[in-house]
């Protein structure tokens, strides 16, 4: 997989990032967006410079070539430690619990070592404002 193909897909399903599986499918990491991004276009002078960085920045000529050499790479150079995950089966609150004590704002669902779904903090506000506006009955 590329890191372009990784881009598309966590932007489909509007998540952060998605879990590294091997061959037989089990989870053995995590890419994130963040963590592709700050590896390969953010200098780390440059985010210890970021609050006296002006608003304008030279290089961004730079830049484009560097996106287009890091989409095309493969995304094995990228791969993180695995994410924190739970179990189909959990509830809403344990999900909303487990993130808030990792300071996450995603989960993974991970049923026998296999990828479900993601969780995020956003579809869990989603499902909490369907409460407040059950579906009309017929």
């Amino acid at each position: 997989m590329t890191v372009r193909e990784v881009f598309e897909e966590c932007s489909r399903a509007n998540t952060p990032g998605l879990p590294f599986c091997d061959d037989s499918g089990l989870i053995t990491g995590r890419v994130t967006l963040k963590h592709i991004l700050k590896k390969s276009c953010l200098p780390e002078f440059l985010v210890e410079m970021a609050r006296v960085l002006g608003e304008q920045l030279s290089g961004m000529q730079d830049m484009e070539l560097k996106a287009k050499e890091v989409l095309d790479s493969p995304v094995e150079s990228f791969v993180q430690e695995p994410h924190l995950s739970l179990s189909s089966g959990s509830s809403t609150v344990k999900a909303l619990a487990m993130m808030e004590q990792s300071d996450t704002s995603y989960i993974y669902v991970v049923d026998e070592g296999r990828y479900k779904g993601v969780v995020t903090i956003h579809s869990l506000a989603d499902t909490l404002a369907q409460y407040d506006n059950p579906p009309e009955q017929d």
